[in-house]
């Protein structure tokens, strides 16, 4: 449950971590996730500031509509965002589904942070959304973040082929249900 700390509220939280909606003072943060190539090669590349505005827009209108989407990642220790993670509307096939997405700084990657998000965005699709199930739609070469969905308790389900940037990718769907 959302928590109010000053001007913060605090979304979830766990041993190490807490989510928050996002907001214009992070998108230098997002620049040094959305602007690395290696962490984005999933999306083709590093984004441009255009891009990275557009992404935070794209979150803050979630937020409106859906009282959700990817979350801030704060490391507790250090007061710092260092990833996203939350819960979004995205099509799959014929239908849109509820998925746990994630991205990290990569200086944080193997850490466990994502798999502790992840985790946690679970239980609130299940406990506060009421979700029957929640999916993470995974391109085929990321195995990184398969493996997250994997511990997350989630079964690759099917494949779909997506388009993006005019290139064909192979996406899978790993699902857990209630």
């Amino acid at each position: 449950m959302a928590e109010k700390r000053g001007e913060i509220t605090r979304i979830l939280e766990t041993e190490r971590l807490y989510l928050r909606e996002l907001n214009q003072t992070d998108f230098n943060a997002l620049c040094k996730i959305l602007q690395e190539e290696e962490t984005m090669y999933a999306y083709e590349g590093a984004f441009s500031d255009g891009e990275v505005q557009e992404w935070l827009d794209r979150q803050l209108s979630r937020y409106q509509k859906w009282n959700f989407g990817l979350w801030a990642v704060i490391l507790k220790e250090t007061d710092e965002l260092i990833g996203q993670c939350g819960l979004t509307m995205q099509p799959w096939k014929d239908a849109e589904v509820l998925e746990i997405g994630y991205l990290f700084n990569r200086a944080c990657w193997h850490k466990g942070y994502a798999t502790e998000a992840a985790r946690a965005c679970k239980k609130y699709a299940f406990e506060t959304l009421k979700a029957e199930e929640v999916c993470s739609i995974i391109r085929d070469t990321n195995t990184a973040s398969q493996k997250v969905a994997l511990r997350n308790g989630m079964m690759m389900t099917d494949t779909w082929t997506k388009y993006y940037k005019g290139v064909e990718m192979p996406h899978s769907r790993y699902v857990a249900r209630r």
